[in-house]
């Protein structure tokens, strides 16, 4: 009786305990592996952390320099803005002045 609600459940739950076991045979293999390539990409890590590190520590900014520099952003998207609407506007403008300029042909 038991046998049979175990196997009922461990049939209901089969994509699970595959997913778990592949799951387990995959961290085994990093666990494995992760010393060896740690070992090899050692430069790599090494020279990043210090370059991560020296940006954070040289190029901090304060917070009334961040104000300023966001400030700055939004009239510089203003001008970007205006532009643009300009921009459409003699497009426009040249449009209907170049339409009024040609006949139209029918055939």
């Amino acid at each position: 009786m038991e046998m049979e609600i175990i196997q009922h459940k461990v049939i209901q739950y089969r994509y699970q305990i595959v997913v778990a076991g592949l799951g387990s045979i995959i961290m085994a293999f990093f666990l494995y592996a992760a010393p060896r390539l740690v070992s090899y990409f050692w430069p790599l890590l090494a020279s990043t952390t210090v370059l991560l590190v020296a940006i954070i520590a040289f190029g901090g900014h304060s917070q009334s320099q961040l104000a300023s520099t966001q400030a700055h952003g939004e009239k510089a998207g203003e001008g970007l803005l205006d532009y643009v609407a300009n921009s459409r506007a003699v497009a426009e403008h040249h449009h209907h002045a170049y339409a009024a300029e040609q006949p139209h042909k029918f055939e």
